[in-house]
Parts: C-alpha cells; sequence; structure tokens
C-alpha cells in the first residue's frame, strides 16, 4: 500500500456519498481516485453539488461497471440494497466498506423478508464484519468485507449494548421513539419528501416495520444471549440532517439509573467519539450537527423499574459516511480519528 489509502465511492451522487467525498477530502492519508453514479455518469461533482465548487481535482463520475480497479485499496458502497451487493460482490482485491443494508443481517431469509428481494450474495455474509467501529475494532483490522450499520441501529446499539451485556436491563419492552432529518431518506424525489410536505410537520413512517428493526434486534439479541423483540417508530423531521433516540428500557432486579450511567460512562471514558453528558443535561441534534460525535444520556422513568435512555448523532456522519472512514482507519492502521476531528458546527 503507497502512503494513501486509494478510495472510490460507489453512489457519490447521493447524500451519503457526497458526505463521505467531503469527509474524505481533508482526510491526509486518503485520495480520491474513483467516484460512480449511473444515472449522473459523466458529470462532475461540481456540477451535481455546488459546494464541491473549488475541488475540481475530483474524479469526473463514471457509471459504477467503468470504474478501474486496479489500484484501488478501498472501495464505499453508498449504493440502494441488493444494488450494492450486485456489484460488490464481484470485487476480489478491494476492501469492501459498504453503507447499504445488504450485509449488516447474517440471515440471507430474514434479509429477503424485510427488503423484499433475494440477496444478491448470500455467501459473503458469513465473512462480513459488522462495522460498529466501537465494537468491532478487533474484527476490523483484518477484515475484507465491513457492513456499516444503519444511522438507527447506531444510536440504539451504542446506548444500549453495554447495558445488555452488563446484564443491566431487560430484553423486554425495549421502546425506540427516534426522530431523523429529511437526509435519512435518501435524495431521490419523493412526494412526501417535498418542502412544502415536510415543513412545519413531523410525522412517523414505517410503523410496525421499518427496515432497521431487524438489524437491532439481531445485534441486541447477541449481547443479550436470547432473542429480542422491540418496539421501534421512526418519525421524519423538517431539518436537513440530525437524529435523535428516545429509549425506554426496564432495569434489572436491584439496578439503578446509577448503575446505568455508570456503565455508560465506563465503558466510553476513552471513546473519541461517544460522550455521556453531565447528569441531568439531555442531548440535542445541534450538539453533533456535522460530527461523528455522538452524546448520550441517561434519565429516571416516572414509571418505576423503568429508565429512559437518549441519545443524538448527525445520521449523515456518525450515522453513515463518518463512521465508514472510522471503519476505514481502523482497516488500514491509521489513527481512529483522522479526518473526523471537525467539531460540530454550532449554529
Amino acid at each position: 500500500m503507497t502512503d494513501k489509502v486509494r478510495i472510490a465511492v460507489l453512489g457519490a451522487s447521493g447524500y451519503t456519498g457526497a458526505d463521505l467525498v467531503r469527509l474524505a477530502l481533508t482526510h491526509p492519508r486518503v485520495e480520491v481516485v474513483a467516484l460512480a453514479a449511473n444515472q449522473k455518469a459523466g458529470q462532475t461533482m461540481a456540477g451535481i453539488w455546488p459546494h464541491f465548487a473549488p475541488y475540481l481535482h475530483l474524479p469526473t463520475l463514471v457509471r459504477a461497471d467503468a470504474v478501474d480497479w486496479s489500484g484501488i485499496d478501498a472501495v464505499f458502497g453508498c449504493l440502494p440494497h441488493a444494488a450494492s451487493a450486485e456489484l460488490l460482490s464481484t470485487l476480489t482485491d478491494t476492501r469492501i466498506i459498504d453503507l447499504s443494508a445488504d450485509f449488516r443481517l447474517n440471515d440471507a431469509e430474514t434479509y429477503g423478508e424485510w427488503y423484499g428481494v433475494t440477496h444478491p450474495a448470500p455467501e459473503l455474509l458469513s465473512r462480513a464484519v459488522y462495522g460498529l467501529t466501537e465494537m468491532a475494532r478487533p474484527k476490523l483490522r483484518d477484515a475484507n468485507l465491513v457492513a456499516c450499520p444503519g444511522c438507527y441501529p447506531t444510536a440504539a446499539l451504542l446506548s444500549l449494548l453495554p447495558l445488555a451485556e452488563a446484564g443491566l436491563i431487560r430484553e423486554r419492552n425495549i421502546t425506540i421513539n427516534a426522530l431523523s432529518g429529511v437526509t435519512g431518506a435518501g435524495r431521490g424525489l419523493k412526494e412526501t419528501n417535498l418542502f412544502a410536505e415536510v415543513s412545519e410537520a413531523v410525522a412517523p413512517y414505517g410503523l410496525g416495520g421499518h427496515r432497521h428493526m431487524p438489524e437491532i434486534e439481531q445485534e441486541l439479541g447477541k449481547a443479550f444471549g436470547a432473542g429480542v423483540t422491540i418496539s421501534f417508530v421512526p418519525h421524519l423531521l423538517p431539518m436537513n440532517r440530525g437524529e435523535l433516540e428516545t429509549i425506554i428500557v426496564e432495569l434489572a432486579d436491584g439496578r439503578t439509573v446509577a448503575d446505568l450511567r455508570q456503565c455508560l460512562d465506563a465503558r466510553y471514558a476513552e471513546e473519541p467519539f461517544v460522550h455521556v453528558l453531565p447528569e441531568g443535561l439531555a442531548p440535542a441534534t445541534r450538539m453533533v450537527r456535522g460530527s461523528n460525535h455522538m452524546v448520550v444520556n441517561v434519565f429516571a422513568d416516572r414509571v418505576p423499574g423503568r429508565a429512559i435512555v437518549v441519545a443524538a448523532i448527525d445520521n449523515l456522519v456518525k450515522g453513515s459516511s463518518g463512521q465508514a472512514i472510522q471503519n476505514m482507519n481502523v482497516m488500514f492502521g491509521l489513527p481512529e480519528t483522522m479526518g473526523l476531528e471537525a467539531a460540530p458546527l454550532f449554529p
């Protein structure tokens, strides 16, 4: 490998792909050598995204099947589900960091049930590393295929996994109310995402059947050592980026809210991107906007034996492209924070 990690970004015309390119531009050890977007092939990033106007050195977009893979060290897949696995399964000499849902679920049958298609490459599922960076570092170092978690699972699992592993909460009656900016729905033209539809309004969606549910249940089930069924209700907010999750949990016998705070404090004390806020301070999306940070805190519920865990991330950074670069840094032996040091943007 040369001094720089040479990367390709598939799906560079979408929100996730564009944010990945934005972060890569300031990464001192990354060189963007290929950008792909089938519908935008032949165009420049500056032509699609005005904020890339100063970066005329970026490669012109090509079709994904026209990428020259020779010399590319890592590919970031920012494509829709199914399309991602179909293409990435053909690559054998390039380390893959996939941001789609195609390699997150361990079971191809479960994938088909939730995504409505037969998995294009089920033979790869067993070797895919679930890339929740803070929990996956040992496996990431030698991984050739990394499945980056969805944005909702990222915040939920970073909040809950330490508590589940420590036996501080029960696996039953976990309720997650999640709120996200409209970029979480992608850049495709949808009537429900028009300004007049989302402005001055908040609406739930995916009621009882959002595709991130089996992903959260899968990883929580591993931590609990038992099957888990959660309640999960996502909401669309009239803002561009950001995500807030309010999670209700039942305490294990003899456990207190203070135990939960102490557990999270200890687990994340040395983590560069996950921060337990001072007691009584509620997380808010403005605390993390534009950054790879997550803030979390725990509060007592008025119902005895229950607690409220609240977490905030930027859905496009820690919930997607930032976490992907964090994974790449670990995979290539780079400082984990490299290229991700930017403080949150406020106001």
